[in-house]
C-alpha cells in the first residue's frame, strides 16, 4: 500500500493543484464583475431634474460652464478635462446639513490629495451672498486646497441650471422666487467623459466609504 501511494504521489499532488486552479478559475468567471452605472435624467427622481431634460435616457453629460473660484480665479469645464470629479451644492451660512457635506469633502480631499486624477467642485445655492472673499474665509477654515478643490460662485441662474440640467441634485425653491434651490445632500461622481456615475449622501460615513471606492474603480475602468 505504501509503495503504491508512494508511486502515485506526484499524480495526486499534479491533480489536486489542477482541481484548485479549476475551482478558482470557474469561481472568478461567475462572481459578478464591478460595474458602476451611467445615470441620465430619466433614471434620476423628477424632483431634482429640470422638466426640459427629464425624458433623456442616453448620453447625458456634464455641460460646459463657468464660474469664480475663492481665489477669483476662472473655473470652466478645462479645469476638469479629463478628470474624475465630486461635485455638490452648499451655501457658507448653511446649519443643517451643510457642515456635515463639508467635513466630510474634507475626508474625501484628504484621501485624493495624492490622485491627479481626481478633483471635487462646490457651487454655492445663494451666490448673493457668497462672495468670493466669503468662499475664501469658508475654504480657509475647511483646509481646502486651491489644487483639488474649487468653492465657485457666479450667476444664479447659471448655477440653477447646472444644478438641475447637469449634476440632476437640487430641488426647486419658493415658487415665488425665479431659481431658487433647496440644495440637497447628495455628492455627485463625474468620470473622465463628464457622465454622472453615482450619487451619494454627502452627510453618511457608510456612503463616502462607498464614494471613494466607486473612485478608485474609475481611476482603473
Amino acid at each position: 500500500m505504501k509503495s503504491f501511494l508512494y508511486k502515485y504521489r506526484k499524480f495526486f499532488i499534479v491533480l489536486f493543484v489542477f482541481s484548485a486552479v479549476t475551482i478558482s478559475l470557474f469561481y472568478s468567471a461567475l462572481k459578478p464583475q464591478k460595474t458602476l452605472p451611467i445615470f441620465n435624467p430619466a433614471d434620476v427622481n423628477p424632483e431634482l431634474v429640470d422638466s426640459t431634460v427629464q425624458y433623456k435616457s442616453k448620453y447625458h453629460t456634464i455641460a460646459d460652464f463657468k464660474f469664480v473660484n475663492q481665489n477669483g480665479d476662472t473655473i470652466t469645464q478645462k479645469n476638469y478635462e479629463g478628470k474624475i470629479y465630486v461635485a455638490d451644492f452648499f451655501f457658507t451660512t448653511c446649519g443643517s446639513i451643510c457642515p456635515k457635506m463639508t467635513t466630510n469633502l474634507e475626508d474625501v480631499q484628504k484621501a485624493i490629495l495624492n490622485n491627479p486624477k481626481v478633483m471635487l467642485l462646490s457651487h454655492t445655492v445663494f451666490p448673493e451672498v457668497d462672495s468670493i472673499p466669503v468662499l475664501k474665509a469658508y475654504a480657509i477654515k475647511h483646509n481646502v486646497v486651491d489644487s483639488k478643490w474649487n468653492l465657485v460662485t457666479g450667476d444664479k441662474k447659471e448655477i440653477y441650471t447646472m444644478a438641475r440640467k447637469s449634476y440632476l441634485a437640487v430641488k426647486l425653491g419658493r415658487p415665488d422666487q425665479l431659481y431658487d434651490m433647496v440644495h440637497t445632500e447628495n455628492f455627485v461622481l463625474v468620470d473622465q467623459k463628464r457622465r454622472v456615475r453615482g450619487f451619494y449622501d454627502g452627510t453618511n460615513k457608510e456612503e463616502i466609504k462607498r464614494l471613494l471606492e466607486d473612485i478608485n474603480f474609475l481611476c482603473q475602468e
